[in-house]
């Protein structure tokens, strides 16, 4: 497959395959009609017959050249089964597309700081256990590195104190930068609020811009309440303090933070379905501030 898509690459191979595709012809017919020089014709006709796509025979004294159908065929089928995997339905196309929307508009209503002070997002998930363990997932480092960036991202650096006026600290890179050899995706940092086990929790959390400056201010409010089958965890996610600059980190809240809820419901009815039910962390609350690579 590589031979074919060099050979196809070049212009002057993909005019000759052109020709062939109408009907086979004379080496000298093909640099006549390509409008080049015959040896540099045979040149690529040779290019070409070495990747598959085409065939020859010789004739009297003309060499005759001839299309392959079934190579173009298969480069045809593996390409639109790239295509295919691209555009697939919900998939991470479709994420990309509807934050770059999302990214259009926020940029365009930036215009001066404080734009966007007030806005608003709720976020409901109906999760699976009771919520002693939510609680847990929620506050302890060990359990959020699981579940705490959208999809494709995972934690670098985690401390949270569960405490009033402890420190919040979340850094995040790319789920393939294995080295850290990339750019980091995303760092906050901010201060918890409130306390109140399986009830709930309160906190700020503002973005980092590159030169280190607040984008904005996430006033998060988690609240827990439960139910027959497990906790409604209901999210209040309000924006003070915004900046111009913070355009690009508003247009992806609601798609980037209810991807983690969605990872963290996975994680819960995961968790559940563990045949003991124990958790194969064994870190408490005492180890929250940690760094996580």
């Amino acid at each position: 497959m590589d031979a074919l898509l060099t050979a196809l690459a070049d212009p002057a191979r993909w005019r000759l395959v052109s020709l062939l595709a109408e009907r086979p012809r004379s080496v000298g017919v093909l640099a006549q009609l390509a409008g080049a020089r015959q040896p540099q014709t045979t040149k690529h006709l040779q290019t070409l017959e070495r990747a598959g796509v085409v065939t020859s025979q010789r004739t009297g004294q003309r060499r005759i050249y001839a299309l392959r159908p079934a190579p173009l065929r298969d480069l045809a089928a593996a390409l639109s089964r790239l295509a295919d995997t691209a555009d697939q339905v919900g998939g991470p196309r479709a994420t990309y597309d509807r934050y770059g929307l999302s990214l259009d508009a926020e940029r365009l209503a930036a215009e001066e700081s404080g734009w966007a002070d007030g806005r608003s997002f709720r976020f409901l998930r109906s999760l699976t256990g009771r919520p002693e363990l939510v609680w847990r997932h929620l506050t302890e480092a060990s359990l959020l590195t699981r579940w705490w960036t959208p999809d494709d991202l995972r934690v670098s650096e985690l401390v949270f104190e569960a405490r009033p006026g402890g420190r919040v600290v979340l850094e995040y890179r790319d789920a393939e930068d294995a080295d850290d050899s990339d750019l980091v995706a995303g760092r906050a940092e901010g201060v918890v609020d409130d306390v109140r086990p399986g009830e709930r929790l309160a906190y700020r959390l503002s973005p980092l811009l590159p030169d280190g400056g607040l984008a904005f201010t996430a006033h998060v409010d988690l609240g827990l309440r439960p139910t027959d089958t497990g906790t409604d965890l209901d999210v209040h996610y309000r924006i003070t303090d915004s900046t111009v600059d913070s355009a690009d980190f508003i247009a992806g809240i609601e798609i980037g933070f209810g991807q983690s809820l969605d990872k963290l419901a996975a994680t819960l009815t995961t968790y559940a379905h563990d045949t003991d039910g124990a958790d194969t962390d064994e870190r408490g609350p005492h180890d929250i501030d940690n760094k996580e690579q």
